[in-house]
């Protein structure tokens, strides 16, 4: 998974690319981590160019959203397809993030 990172404003937009699977979901959540850690408390995670994720992506934006929450940050999601959307639906995420239509929608919620 490749991780395209953008910064506007106080919004870190991070842009992962590609499977959001055991392999790719350690480095993604490692880098925010290392993003909360250094003060960036306002994230954004693009999500147009995921075309999968496993349970393992699943568990690395939980422990995303707990790490900003704790920081009383906020993370926001943007980009998430109809199939991405139905696999949040039916895990119930979608009551734990703040998902947005468009990127500028969700620049506007975390910041």
């Amino acid at each position: 998974m490749e991780l395209v990172e953008i910064q506007k404003g106080d919004v870190v937009i991070m842009e992962p690319r590609g499977r959001m699977d055991t392999a790719g979901a350690k480095p993604f959540g490692d880098r925010v981590a290392e993003l909360i850690g250094a003060g960036s408390h306002h994230l954004l995670i693009d999500m147009t160019d995921i075309v999968y994720i496993s349970s393992a992506g699943f568990r690395a934006l939980l422990v995303a959203h707990k790490l900003i929450d704790d920081c009383r940050g906020k993370l926001v999601l943007c980009g998430v397809s109809p199939e991405l959307r139905r696999l949040f639906k039916i895990g119930r995420f979608l009551n734990l993030f703040t998902v947005c239509a468009t990127r500028d929608e969700g620049i506007a919620q975390a910041s």
